[in-house]
């Protein structure tokens, strides 16, 4: 069975080398267990999906939420998936910082990345749209 969660978090450390060692690790350990996933970062927040089977997504989100490199972890939404969204990246990246800001100011108040302040419903529509303009690195 497969399933999908979306989480937030706010990084312990924001700067790039811990960011980078976060992606390098995702990278390296999800694909063995059938995980696929797409990583937001900005501002020192973390909107992340992850895909798989339900065991291993269930057993990778409880190490997130346990990961001394991730505080405020929060979960937004967890289904029952007939099929994967995300399932090209092993883990996908979208670097807020050099997006224009209209595409987030589409999805919130601001033109800043705050999971907290929407719905998962919301979130994982901004991941679609970051998708669907190409915004996404790290395809593996």
């Amino acid at each position: 069975m497969l399933v999908r969660l979306l989480y937030a978090s706010r990084a312990v450390d924001p700067s790039p080398t811990a960011i980078e060692a976060i992606l390098t690790q995702s990278r390296q350990h999800n694909p063995p267990c059938g995980i696929t996933g797409i990583l937001c970062y900005g501002g020192g927040i973390f909107l992340q999906a992850i895909e798989g089977g339900r065991s291993a997504v269930n057993e990778l989100y409880g190490h997130i939420q346990r990961d001394p490199r991730h505080k405020n972890v929060e979960l937004l939404s967890y289904e029952e998936i007939a099929e994967r969204r995300f399932g090209g990246w092993t883990m996908g990246q979208v670097n807020l910082s050099k997006l224009n800001h209209s595409i987030l100011l589409k999805y919130s108040e601001k033109p800043e990345l705050d999971p907290y302040a929407v719905s998962g419903k919301v979130s994982f529509a901004l991941l679609e749209e970051l998708m669907a303009t190409a915004s996404v690195m790290g395809r593996a």
